[in-house]
């Protein structure tokens, strides 16, 4: 379980308690609605700030900083969840009580934090510009990380078609030419703007109680020139209508990307069901896509599912010699019917549920994994504890998944193949 507390307003804390581990976490998120214009410079400031601050100017100073504190690391964290974008840090560092003597690491922690936040290095007013250019190299190479993994690429160009009217059609990192017009000044203006306007999500894993944790982040704001603007609410897909794509690269292997839409979410009572029927789907390595149309039929050389709860939308991903994409394609329509039809055997339905509580038993075990799960579910507005969830998982049943695979229909198709 979590506890809430509200900063001041748009700033709000959730600390989650525990005293099993000798590594803390704490992270700070800027929240925004995810908008294709300022996606890029989003992505990119977070990594500009973590290059140097007024009392630590550069890398060398921050990582000697962080070895002081026991090792400490703070990274960027850029997520996207649903409609929103998120900027910000995320904090590791080893819990006061296993540190020598008198040493203290979380105080000092938190006001690096805040160094990060309210006192970057500037040159002439804004960011530095070797600093900026720096990271727009870095995020250009991640961007083209992606392109490179063609199951990723794929699955990024399914999004795009079938999303293009809705905001999960938007690149988390924005795209490269947006990072080529960012400059040193803009990114910085854009940044007071963040600061001003943006919902602030903290999130805290240690064995401090939340009031202490308060008490400690409220200095990090105070004074800071706030004009808060609500976040819209999340929505549910936004249909630009059904799509059929087909792209060519110099590719050995075809990549054949499928979209499904179902009204079931994170925010109807099946939403943990269809979590079900995507395991037994194909979630996983004894789902039906990938016992059958894999290991049986050697369609393919790998195939499987995922499910988006926010926005309702079901994909299916799969890797095989480029003519065998429409035989493909028909084998997961074929898949789908069974389940429609409820043939789903025993041993199936078990073995996604045991699969599905094996992810959510882990999750308690690391810091980060709780943090995760927790803010975003937050934004998401997916309320479900951990314990709730299993519990749901515990008592789903074949007739339910029948009747969300009905649900299921085919909006959308991507195909990467070769030039030949």
């Amino acid at each position: 379980m979590t506890e809430t507390i509200t900063l001041q307003p748009g700033i709000d804390l959730r600390c989650c308690t525990d005293t099993r581990f000798k590594t803390n976490c704490l992270s700070l998120q800027l929240v925004r609605p995810m908008r294709r214009e300022e996606a890029s410079a989003n992505a990119l400031v977070s990594a500009v700030l973590l290059r140097g601050t007024e009392n630590y100017p550069d890398l060398r100073d921050i990582t000697l900083h962080l070895d002081d504190l026991y090792g400490a690391t703070v990274g960027s964290l850029v997520r996207r969840v649903g409609d929103y974008q998120t900027t910000g840090f995320y904090c590791s560092f080893t819990e006061d009580r296993y540190a020598l003597g008198d040493d203290q690491i979380l105080v000092p922690v938190v006001d690096f934090l805040k160094e990060l936040l309210r006192k970057p290095r500037l040159e002439k007013g804004v960011f530095c510009e070797s600093y900026v250019e720096g990271e727009k190299r870095n995020l250009l190479a991640a961007i083209e990380a992606q392109k490179n993994d063609k199951r990723v690429y794929a699955s990024s160009q399914l999004m795009k078609y079938m999303c293009a009217q809705d905001p999960t059609g938007i690149p988390r990192l924005g795209e490269p030419e947006q990072v080529r017009a960012l400059n040193a000044g803009g990114l910085y203006s854009h940044y007071q703007r963040l600061l001003r306007e943006s919902r602030i999500d903290l999130f805290y894993v240690g064995s401090q109680k939340p009031e202490y944790i308060a008490q400690l982040l409220m200095p990090v704001f105070q004074g800071m020139d706030r004009n808060y603007v609500n976040l819209p609410e999340q929505t549910t897909f936004c249909d630009g209508g059904k799509t059929r794509q087909e792209e060519r690269m110099e590719v050995t292997q075809g990549k054949l990307q499928m979209g499904f839409v179902t009204e079931s979410t994170l925010n109807t009572p099946d939403f943990v069901p269809m979590q079900v029927l995507n395991t037994v789907f194909g979630g996983g390595m004894t789902s039906k896509l990938f016992m059958n149309v894999r290991e049986k039929m050697s369609l393919c050389y790998d195939i499987g599912s995922s499910y988006q709860g926010g926005k309702g939308i079901l994909t299916v991903g799969a890797g095989m010699d480029h003519h065998m994409a429409e035989t493909v394609e028909k084998e997961v329509l074929c898949q789908l019917e069974s389940c429609r039809r409820g043939e789903i055997t025993p041993a199936e339905l078990e073995s996604a549920k045991a699969s599905l509580l094996s992810s959510l038993r882990a999750i308690p075990d690391s810091p980060s994994s709780l943090e995760n799960y927790y803010s975003t579910g937050a934004l998401s507005g997916m309320n479900l504890t951990i314990g709730e969830y299993m519990d749901q998982v515990g008592t789903v049943t074949v007739e339910q998944l029948a009747r969300l695979a009905q649900s299921l229909e085919l909006h959308s198709v991507f195909l990467l193949k070769g030039v030949q």
